[in-house]
């Protein structure tokens, strides 16, 4: 559905989009995560076809993004950061506004935007002016301004920020809804990593304009296994500057990290149970032990980390020379 090839958008001499090949399929949810900055909005206004590509191309439903803007327009509905709405208007005349836009009867808008209140569980405060709207109110009415030109491909960027506990649960709700029942192709951009885990089936690792990795959570943590980068989280008593020492020098240990009561042992390799029976042989009570890496959140830093990594080891080339 969404099919991008050596997408490139340069600033003077910042690389905000760097050469980014990537293949999103009907009917997925894909996040596209990263840190801001990264180039994420820069994707998403050239697949809008609101700024042109420095080099590269990018399809949408086979519709060229650059060369055939107001077709794609047609079939994408974007919802923003931060939703704009007519504040002196109810969420009811923001749908039909949008709908008389869209060219729908009036008949067809009223029916279509009372169905999608009902969806997005905004049918109580539909005669409120948008004004009186929390951050969650204005996410799900903008689902169903987006809806109101009923798009194959809805693009999403930072959706989930800034709203409460339920609002972020009715949102994911939503947004799987429109790919498992709807059959819609969902391109979600964000930072927030943990609520993204919940909602996508693949995911793309942006840093630096790059796309560092692409897969299923599940993919990348295998991934991550078979580079070896293993991270063991434990929890021993007595909790002393012999324990940290006794990890540091076990073999096949990288590097021992502290994070809260946790220590983090940085491997190579599977070292769970040499590290149960060191603990055990040198009298230590071991609490927790659990093997890291299949959480979006560790998958991440692992990649970043790997991205800064090679970025540091160019510019100091660069330097040399």
């Amino acid at each position: 559905m969404i099919e991008i090839r050596g997408l490139t958008k340069v600033y003077g001499e910042k690389k905000a989009v760097d050469s980014l090949n990537l293949t999103i399929r009907k009917g997925e949810v894909f996040g596209l995560l990263g840190p801001n900055g990264a180039g994420k909005t820069t994707t998403t206004l050239m697949l809008l076809g609101l700024t042109e590509p420095t080099a590269g191309e990018a399809f949408i439903a086979e519709r060229d993004c650059t060369k055939e803007p107001i077709a794609v327009k047609r079939i994408v509905g974007y919802l923003p950061d931060n939703v704009g709405f007519y504040s002196d208007l109810t969420g009811r005349e923001n749908l039909y506004f949008t709908g008389r836009l869209n060219g729908l009867s009036e008949e067809e808008l009223r029916e279509r935007a009372e169905k999608l209140l009902v969806r997005v569980g905004m049918s109580e405060a539909a005669d409120q002016k948008t004004g009186t709207y929390s951050r969650g109110m204005r996410q799900r009415l903008g689902i169903a301004d987006v809806l109101m030109k009923d798009p194959e491909v809805i693009i999403m960027d930072e959706p989930t920020l800034g709203i409460d506990p339920q609002g972020m649960r009715d949102l994911l709700r939503l947004i799987r809804e429109l790919a498992e029942e709807d059959g819609r192709t969902v391109l979600v951009s964000s930072h927030q990593l943990y609520q993204i885990q919940q909602v996508c089936d693949r995911v793309g690792i942006f840093v630096e304009g790059r796309l560092i990795a692409c897969g299923t959570i599940g993919e990348l943590g295998k991934k991550m296994e078979r580079e070896g980068k293993y991270t063991l989280e434990l929890q021993a008593e007595p909790d002393n500057d012999a324990l940290v020492s006794l990890l540091s020098h076990m073999e096949g240990a990288s590097a021992v990290e502290r994070e809260g009561e946790l220590l983090l042992v940085r491997s190579g390799e599977d070292i769970r149970r040499r590290a149960t029976l060191l603990l055990a042989a040198n009298g230590y009570t071991v609490l927790q032990l659990r093997q890291k890496g299949g959480d979006l959140d560790e998958i991440y830093s692992r990649y970043f980390e790997q991205a800064e990594a090679g970025e540091r080891k160019a510019s100091a080339g660069k330097d040399r020379k």
